[in-house]
């Protein structure tokens, strides 16, 4: 098996009310051509959903509640973003002087909500940007549109940078999710000796949403998109990126 990312370059800044399909499919289309064929897995930054999606907020029109303040005090950061942060979870898992760990609205548990206050263009240090309000609607809104406008039949991962207990650094996961399995269930299977897995579960969307993060970058890249071609799909058992949340009656880390 040959496993290839491919970037998509051209795509530009992304406003409120772009149809990011069409404009990744132009870019596509661009100096450095890229032919979709069935099977391809389509990775989109959760940045550039967000932005399409609106998901702006400015925090100059937000009043910090009393929790939210005394979160600020503890955490040492705008107790408008706290707030925000506060109205964007569930639950608050953790906090420490510049650390906020949260369990989102869409049970995801990451660092101030998924909040994203870096290269957002114009708008001053007050503008922020929210995830998506439903990552697997927004994957599978692309993947439909890309059918449309290609004929190809393209499984569509969001990715998003998160954090991990006991390690450094981030890596990229899949936070939405459209035309694969985002998780592969080998339990009841035999390994090379005939042994029977037990445990083993394959978090296939956040491994292609890590692969493509070695394209996209972190900072100031500017790739917000790739490709990445050759991957079995297990598309017979496809399932959304929410498949791979973990209960919080299963979470020993909380």
């Amino acid at each position: 098996m040959t496993i290839s990312i491919l970037p998509v370059k051209g795509v530009g800044e992304i406003t409120p009310g772009t149809d990011l399909a069409r404009v990744l499919t132009d870019a596509m289309e661009g100096d450095d051509a890229i032919a979709l064929s069935d099977g391809d897995i389509l990775v989109v930054t959760q940045k550039i959903v967000s932005k399409a999606e609106g998901r702006y907020c400015d925090l100059r029109h937000i009043v910090p509640s009393p929790e939210a303040e005394e979160l600020a005090a503890v955490t040492r950061k705008d107790p408008r973003l706290v707030e925000m942060i506060l109205r964007e979870s569930e639950a608050v898992v953790r906090s420490a002087p510049f650390v906020l760990i949260t369990r989102h609205r869409l049970g995801m548990v990451m660092a101030n909500a998924g909040i994203d206050q870096s290269n957002l263009g114009p708008g001053g240090e007050d503008r922020i940007l929210l995830l998506p309000l439903d990552p697997d609607a927004s994957a599978e809104g692309i993947r439909d549109t890309v059918y449309r406008r290609t004929g190809q039949s393209v499984a569509v991962v969001i990715s998003d940078s998160f954090g991990r207990p006991w390690r450094n650094g981030v890596v990229n996961v899949a936070i939405g999710a459209a035309g694969l399995a985002s998780i592969v269930d080998e339990r009841g299977k035999a390994d090379r000796n005939g042994r029977i897995l037990g445990v083993t579960q394959v978090a296939l969307a956040d491994a292609v949403a890590s692969a493509a993060g070695l394209i996209m970058g972190e900072a100031a890249e500017g790739i917000p998109a790739a490709i990445v071609r050759g991957v079995a799909l297990h598309s017979a058992h496809a399932s959304p990126a929410r498949a791979l949340l973990r209960p919080a009656a299963e979470d020993l880390f909380r």
